[in-house]
């Protein structure tokens, strides 16, 4: 049986290989792109017109606000946001 206490996940932890800095990077980013798309749902709830021409081309609007336009993720999940509402 395998014990997986503390001091054991620590030690398992330590034999992965570090992660790509591609990886550690994007992660860094993820509260600004956070933080800028909560923005961009907010204008968008609040203005109809806003809504209209963000959801026409979600990832101009991506890069207008500073996001990566190519990261479809964010795309996808304001077109999931405003299907509900």
């Amino acid at each position: 049986m395998h014990r997986f206490d503390e001091q054991h996940l620590g030690e398992l932890l330590r034999r992965l290989p570090p992660p790509p800095q591609a990886w550690v990077e994007a992660a860094k980013e993820l509260p600004r792109a956070r933080r800028i798309f909560d923005d961009i749902v907010a204008r968008a709830e609040a203005d109809i017109e806003y809504r209209r021409v963000v959801l026409a081309d979600l990832e101009r609007a991506f890069a207008e606000a500073g996001i990566e336009p190519a990261v479809p993720v964010f795309a996808d999940e304001l077109r999931r946001r405003f299907s509900q509402s």
